[in-house]
């Protein structure tokens, strides 16, 4: 029986979706105008570590996530320039160049960590009309008012608006004073953006480089909107498993929950799935502080991408983790570890799993994924003195959730153990791989064979 914290509630709830085996997920994903950086790896691991675990269980999941290339503006209260935009004038270059290239660098990332990639990919750009439509319905049930700047919801109309995030609506009512735009109530949001007046050389182009026609004249979506619609296109108006970051609590996720429920009326998501910060040595992560970490950067240090998945599973996705290079060091060091006695296990044809363990391993995931137990029960059964072709069988099974590509690829035994100069040699062509020092790493994978070992190397699927 999977139990999972439902943010909304605050508790942990037993997961019933609405039509099983059958499983709605929508991943709230990046805004493409910078990297991706270490916060955002622990985020989408969790979430991933999640899908896997689904799928685990036998459920058929569609997971969708979203792009967002447009309309996320650089302040959450509808002001400030559109974040791709921004960047593409700083860089002079086109908004979609900008776009393609943080899109890529993101997946890149996904291949790295063994993130499993979403089933649709839905790029904002390439569902405005999804988002006119949906505006469209608002407008019709009298949901939505018009200013000088764009179309905004009212979220007075809701009487259980900021349910999620324990808003307090009389609170921010205090001291609030009308801006020029003419906002009705502080916590009323964009879901249409006019573009802003024509540039004043009088060519008649407008400033923005991304903008569409609507009935309500030229201009662009809100953030909030882009993941109500598209979502909702693709899993229908109730979504099992909605996930994201913490941060997206209190403004994003809410009013999400708020127009969709307008348009609808109908609950918009069932289980809120949401991942806790990733704190820089003790420190919020921060370009100015220069702690600003790529996985690319742990890459050029000689770190394994999986080795920091290792260390995100050490953590419970609902507490806040401290990353340093010391715990990454440790981290690396028991995923090394771990893969070298997996590669001396014995691969017997006919096993049985161990009943025992596999109950534990299972007990600690259906209890709102429990990593950390989840890995204490991992080596527990790797010292454990049960037949190596068990072991096999249990950490193969184990890894569908994990992730860490355990018992799937490289050299293992045939019937012997290796030796510690062939450990050697195999630990050694790794880091000459990783520096890609391609000529001298093939040599020594000539050395292995030479030896009877035959090395193989396989890439690692997204």
């Amino acid at each position: 029986m999977l139990k999972i914290y439902n943010t909304l509630f605050r508790k942990i709830e037993e997961f019933k979706p609405l039509n099983p085996p059958k499983v709605g997920m929508y991943i709230c994903g990046p805004t493409v105008y910078d990297y991706a950086h270490l916060g955002h790896a622990r985020t989408y691991t969790n979430s991933d570590v999640l899908v896997r675990t689904l799928r685990w269980f036998g459920y058929q999941v569609k997971v969708v996530m979203n792009i967002t290339d447009v309309g996320h503006l650089t302040s959450q209260a509808d002001t400030g320039e559109d974040k791709v935009e921004k960047k593409a004038r700083l860089e002079n270059k086109t908004a979609q160049e900008i776009a393609k290239y943080y899109t890529d660098d993101f997946w890149q990332m996904c291949v790295g960590l063994n993130i499993l990639k979403p089933d649709i990919i839905t790029p904002a750009t390439q569902h405005i009309p999804t988002m006119i439509n949906l505006i469209k319905t608002l407008e019709q049930k009298g949901f939505v008012y018009k200013t000088d700047d764009g179309i905004y919801f009212d979220t007075s109309k809701l009487a259980d608006y900021g349910r999620l995030g324990r808003i307090d609506i009389k609170g921010l009512q205090v001291g609030w004073r009308v801006e020029k735009r003419q906002k009705k109530h502080p916590t009323d949001f964009a879901l249409w953006k006019f573009s802003p007046s024509p540039s004043a050389d009088g060519s008649g182009q407008a400033q923005r480089q991304m903008e569409w026609e609507s009935p309500w004249g030229i201009g662009f979506p809100g953030w909030h909107i882009e993941c109500s619609a598209m979502s909702m296109k693709y899993l229908g108006e109730t979504l099992d498993i909605h996930t994201g970051g913490v941060d997206h609590i209190p403004v994003h996720h809410t009013n999400e929950i708020a127009q969709s429920e307008a348009a609808t009326g109908k609950q918009f998501v069932r289980y809120w799935f949401h991942s806790n910060f990733l704190d820089i040595d003790g420190a919020k992560m921060s370009k100015s502080l220069g702690n600003f970490y790529r996985v690319k950067d742990l890459i050029d240090k000689g770190y394994e991408p999986l080795a920091l998945r290792y260390l995100f599973l050490t953590g419970h996705y609902r507490t806040k983790m401290n990353f340093t290079w010391k715990a990454l060091d440790g981290a690396q060091e028991a995923y090394k570890k771990l893969k070298a006695l997996i590669s001396e296990w014995v691969d017997e044809p006919k096993v049985n799993f161990d009943n025992k363990f596999n109950n534990q391993f299972k007990t600690a995931i259906e209890n709102d994924l429990n990593l950390p137990q989840a890995l204490a029960v991992v080596w527990e059964m790797v010292k454990s003195p049960i037949a190596s072709g068990n072991k096999l069988a249990l950490i193969q099974e184990w890894d569908k959730v994990l992730g860490l590509n355990l018992g799937q690829k490289g050299i293992r035994a045939k019937g012997q153990k290796m030796s510690e100069e062939i450990k050697k040699l195999i630990n050694l062509r790794e880091k000459l791989r990783q520096e890609k020092k391609w000529q001298e790493a093939d040599e020594l994978r000539k050395q292995n064979e030479a030896q009877g070992h035959q090395v193989k190397d396989e890439k690692i699927k997204a």
